[in-house]
């Protein structure tokens, strides 16, 4: 069955991590600079950092950032099928923006082939306004134990006729195994819509792999459309996974720490402040210690609060937090962290997990009820102490309440939100994103003793998105790659 006759690329990895969804956001600008109507696509993404859409659902933060760099407005069915990992084995489905149902990763395998419709019908609705399509996968098809039912990778192309280009990630070694490797494994047919391949992430003399490069062309029979060399600047542009956080991007004189749950969500909130040259941002994972010297503890969003608030406390945390305060340290929770500094988070119908209710942190007067109906708007607010305005958004469930609520962060339409401990050192807020408004992140960093260096937050993301697009055009064949999309319309 042919689909629509858009120009449409599809970058495929050897392998997760290997760098498409900055790639597809390099590509994006350069095309759009290009005066292309670019728009990015993904079937099926599988991450807890999401973002609130233009058109009301929720898509991989990966996704905005692409629509971003494209100039295009965010829509779900830019990323049709959203997993959002709630425990080891099970996740949420978020289908073109709209939570359908949680499922378990075996009841998943079932389910997927059902999918594929929702998820053309989302690419034909993307195709109707773009002149180009760059589609990204998930994983590696190279996962052949995964074909049966696929909309992610091959099966998508397949259903849609989209040339592939895969992608190769030499920094972690073995890259022409990971090549060659994939084509051995992959049924003919599959392997007959890859039409070339990229090397991503190369460090230091790129002609030093010159005869590597030749050897896979000649093992796969597939063209090579250029080597990519390491982007220094990556770290500038909001990470989707949050082990790419670990690593700070400035160590300047106040510590702001953040802890690593285990159920992570929405942790872009700190890429604002990791840009600040002032501040020190530490992912705190499991098995550390808050440390001593920390001026902020935050404890970020959660897709499984009451299981997230039990890892916390698994990793002796509660208590790291209760000597943080008693030294004078600031604590922030936002969304599901905002929930766990309360007194109680109670989820009778077991929304989350199992139905119940936990005690929790107790430093913030305040409890919260897990509700079926989710939040999910983009919300301007003022911050209260420093008069300031900025945009955000909420993607959450559940409704808190009591007094600390009587001293709000923010106000959002009028309406008090968050909350505020009478001591002033822990607040919580539902609101994400609030750090990208210049004006109030540098009136929060000065109560940390910091005067903000980056005022221009989002500037600095299209600075950098420009770069990676010079990058990008400098070292990959893109009218080869534009040709080959344009060949199927």
């Amino acid at each position: 069955m042919r689909h629509s006759m858009t120009p449409r690329l599809m970058l495929q990895g050897c392998g997760s991590n290997v760098g498409k969804s900055m790639l597809v956001a390099g590509l994006a600008r350069a095309y759009a600079n290009r005066g292309l109507r670019v728009a990015p696509f993904k079937p099926q993404n599988m991450s807890n950092n999401a973002a609130v859409t233009d058109d009301g659902g929720e898509i991989g933060r990966a996704q905005a950032l692409q629509a971003l760099a494209a100039r295009m407005p965010t829509s779900v069915h830019m990323n049709p099928v959203l997993l959002k990992p709630e425990t080891e084995s099970g996740a949420q489905v978020v289908v073109q923006g709209t939570r359908l149902r949680h499922a378990m990763a075996r009841d998943y395998t079932a389910l997927k082939p059902t999918l594929l419709k929702a998820v053309t019908e989302s690419f034909e609705r993307i195709s109707q306004d773009a002149d180009l399509i760059l589609i990204e996968g998930a994983g590696s098809p190279a996962e052949i134990n995964l074909r049966a039912g696929d909309i992610a990778n091959m099966g998508f192309a397949e259903a849609t006729d989209t040339p592939v280009v895969l992608v190769g990630d030499i920094d972690r070694g073995g890259v022409i195994a990971q090549v060659v490797g994939t084509k051995a494994v992959l049924d003919p047919a599959d392997a007959a819509r890859i039409m070339g391949f990229v090397i991503n992430k190369f460090r230091g003399d790129v002609s030093l792999f010159d005869d590597g490069y030749r050897m896979i062309e000649q093992h796969t029979g597939w063209p090579g459309f250029g080597v990519v060399p390491w982007f220094a600047d990556a770290g500038r542009l909001p990470a989707e996974d949050a082990s790419d956080l670990r690593a700070p991007l400035h160590h300047g004189s106040v510590k702001i720490v953040c802890l690593q749950l285990s159920r992570i969500a929405n942790f872009d909130d700190l890429d604002p402040l990791r840009a600040e040259p002032g501040c020190t941002v530490e992912m705190i994972a499991s098995g550390q210690s808050i440390p001593g010297d920390a001026a902020l503890v935050i404890i970020p969003g959660s897709k499984s609060t009451r299981g997230d608030l039990a890892f916390l406390r698994a990793q002796g945390w509660d208590i790291d937090l209760m000597a943080h305060r008693r030294r004078g340290g600031m604590i922030l929770g936002i969304c599901g962290g905002y929930q766990m500094l309360g007194k109680t988070i109670d989820d009778p119908e077991g929304i989350e997990g199992a139905a119940g209710l936990s005690d929790a942190l107790g430093l913030l007067d305040v409890a919260t009820v897990m509700t079926p109906q989710k939040s999910l708007t983009k919300k301007a607010a003022r911050h209260r102490a420093s008069n300031t305005d900025l945009t955000g958004y909420e993607i959450h469930i559940g409704v808190t309440s009591g007094p600390d609520r009587k001293r709000p962060l923010f106000e959002v339409d009028g309406t008090p939100e968050g909350a505020i401990s009478s001591d002033g050192l822990t607040c919580g807020t539902y609101l994400h994103g609030m750090f990208s408004a210049d004006a109030f992140r540098a009136a929060f960093v000065a109560k940390l003793g910091v005067t903000a260096g980056q005022r221009d937050y989002a500037g600095g993301v299209d600075d950098t998105l420009e770069a990676l697009a010079e990058h990008l055009e400098t070292h990959l064949d893109l009218d080869a790659m534009l040709s080959l999309a344009r060949e199927v319309s």
